[in-house]
C-alpha cells in the first residue's frame, strides 16, 4: 500500500482581476504518494504551475487544505514554510536561478548549509558526490556563466536535492534546454526516482511526461483524469509514448 506524502482537500485558488474573481484551481482533491514520479499535464492556462506552487506552500490557497503529514500548510507562518522548504521540499525551475557570482559548487553547498540537520563537512562531501554523479565535478569552480545550460540545470538539480528532500517539485525543468541536455536532465530525474526520490513535475513536454509513473491531467483548474505507468524503461519508450498519447487524446489534449 502506498504511503501518502502530501494531500490536497477541496483546494481552490482565485485571483481578483479587473473587479472579477478568476478561478484558477477549483475544488481539487489529490494525494501524492511516496516514491512516485508524478507529472501534471494540461494546456497553457490550465493551472498547472499554480497547483504546484500552492501544493508546495510557495503560494497560499484561497480555500481548502494542503496537508503534509499532520501539518496544514495554511496554518504555517512564512518562517515555518521557509524552514520546510529548507528541510523537506526541493525545487527545480525552468530558469535555474543560480547565484551568478558563486561557483557551481558554492551554489549547491550554500543551499545545504541552510539545513541545520547536517554539518558543513557533510554538506561539502555530499555536494562533491552529487556533482560527480551529475557529471559536473570537473567544472565545480566555474561560475554559472562559464558553463552550458545543461550543466547549469544539473547544478540546479544537485542544489535541490543536497538536503535530501522528501518531495522534489519541478516546474518545466527542461523547458529552456536543447534535446541533448533535456535527455541528460530527464535521465538524472529518472535515476533519482528509481532510488526513492518522490517527484512532482509540471511539464508540457512529452519526453518529460514519459518518465512519469503517474500522470494527472488538469483542465480549467480541475483534475480530469489520471494514468498510472510502470517505472520508465528506455527500450519501451515507443510503446509507452503510444499509450500516453492515446490517453491524452481521450483527455482532449
Amino acid at each position: 500500500m502506498k504511503h501518502t506524502i502530501l494531500s490536497a482537500k477541496d483546494l481552490c485558488k482565485s485571483f481578483a482581476h479587473n473587479g472579477e474573481q478568476l478561478h484558477i484551481l477549483s475544488h481539487i482533491d489529490l494525494e501524492l504518494y511516496e516514491g512516485d514520479f508524478t507529472v501534471i499535464m494540461g494546456a497553457s492556462g490550465s493551472g498547472k504551475s499554480t497547483l504546484l506552487y500552492t501544493l508546495s506552500g510557495m503560494d497560499r490557497a484561497t480555500a481548502g487544505q494542503v496537508l503534509y503529514g499532520d501539518r496544514n500548510l495554511a496554518d504555517m507562518s512564512e518562517k515555518k514554510l521557509a524552514g520546510l522548504r529548507h528541510t523537506d521540499f526541493g525545487f527545480i525551475f525552468q530558469q535555474m536561478h543560480l547565484i551568478s557570482n558563486l561557483s557551481l559548487f558554492e551554489n549547491i553547498a550554500v543551499s545545504g548549509y541552510l539545513n541545520k540537520n547536517h554539518t558543513t563537512s557533510e554538506i561539502n562531501t555530499r555536494a562533491n558526490e552529487l556533482m560527480e554523479k551529475m557529471g559536473i565535478l570537473h567544472v565545480k569552480t566555474h561560475l554559472p556563466s562559464q558553463v552550458s545550460g545543461g550543466e547549469q540545470q544539473r547544478c540546479a538539480i544537485a542544489r535541490a536535492v543536497i538536503h535530501q528532500p522528501k518531495l522534489l517539485f519541478a516546474d518545466e525543468p527542461t523547458g529552456a534546454l536543447n534535446r541533448k541536455n533535456t535527455t541528460e536532465v530527464l535521465n538524472l530525474l529518472t535515476d533519482l526516482n528509481a532510488n526513492g526520490q518522490s517527484i512532482l513535475m509540471v511539464t508540457h513536454d512529452m519526453r518529460a511526461t514519459l518518465r512519469a509513473t503517474r500522470i494527472l491531467y488538469l483542465a480549467d483548474g480541475a483534475i480530469m483524469g489520471e494514468l498510472s505507468l510502470p517505472p520508465y524503461q528506455a527500450e519501451e519508450e515507443k510503446s509507452r509514448e503510444a499509450q500516453v498519447n492515446a490517453w491524452l487524446g481521450s483527455m482532449e489534449w
